[in-house]
């Protein structure tokens, strides 16, 4: 079948799936053996310190404090982390010639593995030549993440605008998807979908969307604190059995609650357990503590929780 054909009914195939409630149906991951995770660390952690011209910048950096993703890379080696997950926001602006193949070999050097890189693309929102200018912009970070030595990329369906939809808004999301994944598994790159708001805010449109797409290279960028719904563990249970990564993060915050709580650690884990998940369980930090202190701390946590 073509990527076109594949699209089109993916696409048309949305809809129903969405008024039936069948998302949960879908197939999850087939692995064989015992579960079994790796510590990770996301370069995000540290997204006020990186130095140079990258990507995106939201603050300037602390001169005592900056950094570079391969200082970062050192640093997830010298705590003791298994994978680094190098966002794509803090490589150079400038990729061609050997920055990526010596980032590859340094975390080589060092024996960390580059579990992942992770993009901000959004195939909803604006126009249809902006859309399809997210494809492209996409499937040129499938390339880079090759170079890199990335086997998934972070990937998200995006935003809509306040006046779409739900239908409309997972249709594109699917669309878009569907034409990424079908590339990313000519590159044998994973590709994992977040839940991150807007029609992946929650278990059933997360699903409804990786179930229309139906491509052996698109699973779940599982995050443990981007589910802010009544019962966030039960989303997070919901679509573990489909999570090709997992991020997270040092709180969650319930539907209706005044402030967050701390992300009971052993409790996820036991998740990722029944769902027999394989692979990287990686912390993104985004308190306001000062992250140099507070990382290793919670990374100790996440670790004996690992260790079950």
């Amino acid at each position: 079948m073509s990527w076109s054909r594949r699209r089109l009914l993916a696409t048309a195939a949305l809809s129903p799936l969405l008024l039936s409630g069948i998302a949960g149906a879908i197939e999850p991951f087939t692995r064989t053996g015992p579960p079994r995770f790796q510590l990770g660390l996301a370069a995000y952690s540290l997204r006020k310190f990186f130095l140079g011209d990258i990507q995106k910048r939201s603050a300037p950096v602390p001169a005592e404090k900056g950094i570079d993703l391969a200082g970062f890379i050192d640093w997830c080696a010298e705590i003791g982390v298994a994978g680094a997950e190098l966002t794509s926001y803090f490589l150079p602006k400038d990729l061609t010639g050997d920055v990526l193949p010596r980032l590859r070999r340094h975390a080589f050097l060092r024996g960390v593995a580059i579990c992942g890189t992770a993009i901000g693309n959004d195939f909803i929102s604006g126009t249809k030549e902006d859309r399809a200018a997210e494809i492209s912009t996409t499937k040129q970070w499938i390339d880079h993440a090759v170079r890199l030595g990335a086997p998934h990329i972070r990937v998200f369906a995006g935003k809509p605008p306040k006046d779409m939809d739900a239908a409309t808004a997972r249709s594109l999301a699917v669309e878009g998807l569907v034409e990424c994944a079908g590339y990313a598994g000519l590159n044998g790159i994973m590709l994992g979908l977040e839940n991150h708001g807007g029609p992946t805010a929650d278990a059933d449109g997360l699903l409804a969307i990786v179930h229309a797409v139906d491509s052996p290279w698109l699973g779940i960028n599982l995050d443990g604190g981007n589910f802010h719904t009544a019962d966030p563990y039960a989303d997070f249970a919901r679509c573990a059995p489909y999570a090709v990564n997992v991020q997270v993060k040092a709180t969650i915050k319930r539907a209706g609650a005044a402030a967050s709580e701390p992300a009971d650690y052993a409790r996820l884990t036991a998740i990722l357990r029944q769902a027999n998940y394989q692979g990287f369980v990686t912390l993104e930090y985004e308190e306001d503590e000062d992250p140099w202190t507070a990382i290793p701390r919670e990374l100790a946590k996440l670790k004996t929780a690992i260790a079950g």
